[in-house]
């Protein structure tokens, strides 16, 4: 999990896919974040994707970082703390002026049943699950 966690770190972005009506949608994204053993990502509650991850929990993400490619498939499920919203924007400093934790927008979901696969054009893949 901490490899991953590093290299999406690493990355900066990655994008995110959902499915909503059986078509994928893919965004950026941009927030990782280790909390309680867990990998968490957030979003707000008023956009489409946390709607999109509600009703089909099931996500892919991919990242590139200019040598290797991770991509992952997970289970996204809603943490409802607010010590884990708390801990991702202090993470996250920028997004303060747009998130708070309890303000009833701010959404973190944990990244469960994880299936990672590191990809290079030069290497074997590579995948550990967690």
């Amino acid at each position: 999990m901490q490899e991953v966690y590093e290299f999406l770190k690493k990355c900066g972005t990655y994008y995110l896919a959902t499915e909503e009506d059986g078509q994928p949608r893919v965004r950026p994204f941009g927030t990782i974040d280790l909390f309680d053993g867990r990998l968490t990502i957030q979003t707000g509650k008023v956009k489409e994707v946390s709607r999109q991850m509600l009703r089909n929990p099931r996500v892919e993400l991919c990242a590139f970082d200019g040598e290797r490619w991770l991509r992952l498939a997970a289970t996204a499920v809603e943490e409802p703390r607010l010590e884990a919203q708390k801990h991702m924007l202090d993470a996250y400093p920028s997004l303060q002026s747009m998130y708070q934790p309890g303000d009833g927008n701010t959404q973190i979901f944990a990244l469960e049943g994880v299936t990672a696969t590191f990809s290079s054009f030069t290497e074997a893949p590579r995948t550990v699950k967690f």
